[in-house]
């Protein structure tokens, strides 16, 4: 997720620079290192089915470079809210990848939904939809969420979160979440990078009605650091999964719940083309009820319901009553809040001799109120003539550098609460070995059913 995508070695060392595109007239395909094509058989299962046209997928993160060529025909105008904390200031729209640490975070979640392919040959799962770039951080993202849902998304994908306070969602951030699902949008966000660490309580990932990835490897297994949390949905490519930097250099030695967040959210683009008129609900249902099991026998807090396998979703026949547990759990928040709009009791008729009645006590209100508002005045205006000659005799002496106004009566407030960058256990980034300088390669059977 956010700031927790583990860089496997310094940027200027694992990054690729692919320095030929694919040749003139020829569809892009994916890059060696792309194994998860295989593993979902997209070329040949996922493809000629669906590549996302006429979706919109709003990549909630730190801003996407829109100059790169491989994704510059897919980024759109987006917003600026309040970025993360040591980012760098964005361009308003958010086509500028403000991150300064990670060599552009935003950037490489847009290019695995989304890219073109024709910078660099590295390719999305869903290189017909398009990006709605929206920069902000965990603090400002209610807003953002607002944002996607009146801005055409249909898809919104987050791979970052906070922990959260008393392990909830805040109330705020789960009314954002309600506003887009009300609209039909669906929500993905990735679970998390501390299994092995604090493991702690993640926002949005806690929160009603979001569809949560965990991360695999190539062989199916649990990444390590994925959390371990009941509100963990499905499963999907993270480890050893590369990207795009904001720079066009392609690293392929990125490892995380983000890239497994932003996969599952292309494979939700995928479905809702293919499928324009099936509301969020239906989509999150077929994603689930698709998905392949991994891991311990049956859902887990790792894989949820099991790995998310895009051609099974765009083609099984999923019944009406399936198991849906993301919704399920936003019915279950909405039914229990306040409801609104109630029609308003009829006010009691009242007789003459009660309105008479009332007039009354109004006037002699309103009498006692002026010889009170008189009073008061007179005692005011006499402290202060009081107060005025003592000043005169007695001016103290203005205290050197005195501050000017205080910001809670219009001068300019101090930086607000800025949510810290965060990283693995211990503070370091995670760094496991791959093999000898070979990417790695797919399952023999791919994630599908065998």
């Amino acid at each position: 997720m956010r700031r927790l995508t583990r860089w496997l070695s310094a940027v200027g060392a694992s990054s690729v620079l692919v320095l030929t595109g694919s040749p003139a007239g020829a569809a892009p395909g994916p890059l060696p290192q792309e194994w998860w094509f295989k593993a979902w058989d997209i070329q040949h299962s996922v493809w000629p089915v669906s590549k996302g046209a006429g979706v919109t997928v709003a990549v909630i993160d730190t801003g996407v470079n829109a100059n790169l060529p491989d994704l510059k025909d897919a980024v759109l105008p987006g917003k600026d809210f309040l970025g993360g904390y040591g980012d760098a200031q964005g361009s308003g729209d958010g086509r500028t990848d403000t991150d300064v640490r990670d060599g552009g975070h935003g950037t490489g979640m847009a290019s695995l939904i989304a890219s073109r392919g024709t910078g660099t040959g590295f390719v999305g799962v869903a290189p017909e939809s398009k990006i709605l770039p929206i920069l902000s951080s965990t603090v400002s993202l209610p807003e953002a969420i607002r944002y996607a849902a009146d801005h055409g998304a249909g898809v919104v994908s987050i791979s970052q979160g906070t922990p959260a306070l008393q392990n909830q969602c805040e109330p705020g951030l789960q009314q954002a979440i309600g506003y887009a699902l009300d609209h039909n949008v669906v929500i993905v966000a990735s679970a998390g990078n501390d299994g092995n660490g604090v493991n702690s309580v993640k926002i949005p990932a806690v929160c009603a009605g979001v569809l949560v990835a965990g991360a695999l490897d190539n062989q199916k297994n649990v990444y390590a650091n994925t959390e371990r949390h009941p509100y963990v949905s499905v499963a999907a490519p993270g480890y050893l999964v590369g990207a795009l930097q904001k720079d066009g250099r392609f690293n392929p030695q990125l490892s995380g719940t983000s890239q497994a967040g932003a996969l599952t959210a292309g494979a939700v683009a995928l479905v809702r083309s293919k499928f324009p008129n099936m509301s969020n609900r239906e989509i999150v249902q077929r994603i689930i009820g698709t998905a392949k099991d991994v891991g311990p026998s049956g859902k887990d807090e790792q894989t949820g319901y099991g790995v998310v396998i895009p051609s099974a979703a765009l083609t099984a026949n999923v019944p009406k009553n399936a198991p849906n547990p993301v919704f399920a759990k936003y019915d279950k928040w909405k039914a229990s809040q306040p409801k609104t709009g109630d029609t308003p009791t009829t006010p009691k008729t009242k007789s003459a001799t009660e309105k008479n009645n009332d007039k009354a006590a109004r006037n002699t209100k309103i009498l006692l109120i002026g010889v009170g508002v008189v009073a008061l005045l007179v005692i005011v205006v006499g402290g202060l003539l009081i107060l005025r000659n003592r000043g005169r005799k007695n001016p103290p002496p203005p205290p050197p550098g005195a501050p000017g106004t205080p910001p809670s009566w219009g001068g300019t407030a101090g930086p607000g609460r800025q949510v810290p960058p965060q990283r693995g256990p211990g503070g370091q980034p995670y760094s496991p070995q791959p093999g000898p300088g070979q990417p790695p390669q797919a399952p023999p059977g791919g994630f599908g059913p065998r």
